[in-house]
């Protein structure tokens, strides 16, 4: 088993993402800005629900670019329970794969422990990315406003970067992808 990295307010395990997806060479852009050359950083919370791969689906098709590195976040209560590790490497392994796929970008993936609001906050802070793009849980404003979602605790919480949000797909809406 991987060795568990600690920080002082969270622990986490780099997923070691699946060899069948090529190492993408750094694009030969000419008359490009650095930044386009370089790449940015998009760090996308995921978890196991609809309205997460709808904001997965999203951030590929609307925001992620050729030379672009896109960073997974998954937040769950244990990382040393087996099963939810399992469990959790398999989406990221199964998104890593179809962003590679479909927009040919980098991926990184990490799932962390911890209160995911505060995770991906703490993420954000350290990867200064280009935005944070999660999706919503689709409650009620009234359940909203009295039990606090994460994608309201980020926007208020994230200084370091820009926070998408992108709403729940409805029944009827097409895929993205």
């Amino acid at each position: 088993m991987e060795t568990i990295k600690e920080d002082k307010e969270y622990n986490y395990r780099e997923v070691v993402l699946p060899t069948l997806i090529p190492v993408v060479p750094e694009p030969g852009l000419q008359k490009e800005t650095v930044e386009r050359k370089r790449g940015r950083d998009i760090i996308i919370a995921v978890d196991h629900g609809p309205n997460s791969k709808h904001a997965f689906d999203w951030a590929l098709v609307h925001l992620a670019r050729i030379a672009d590195t896109i960073h997974l976040v998954h937040a769950v209560s244990s990382i040393r329970d087996k099963v939810v590790y399992e469990t959790s490497q398999g989406l990221l392994e199964k998104l890593a794969v179809e962003a590679f796929q479909v927009a040919m970008v980098r991926t990184k993936a990490n799932i962390f422990e911890g209160d995911a609001g505060k995770v991906i906050c703490k993420e954000a802070e350290r990867l200064k990315p280009a935005a944070v793009v999660m999706g919503t849980r689709g409650r009620s404003l009234i359940k909203c406003v009295l039990q606090g979602s994460i994608s309201e605790y980020c926007f208020h919480h994230c200084k370091s970067a820009p926070v998408i949000i992108v709403p729940g797909k409805e029944a009827g809406d097409e895929s993205l992808i």
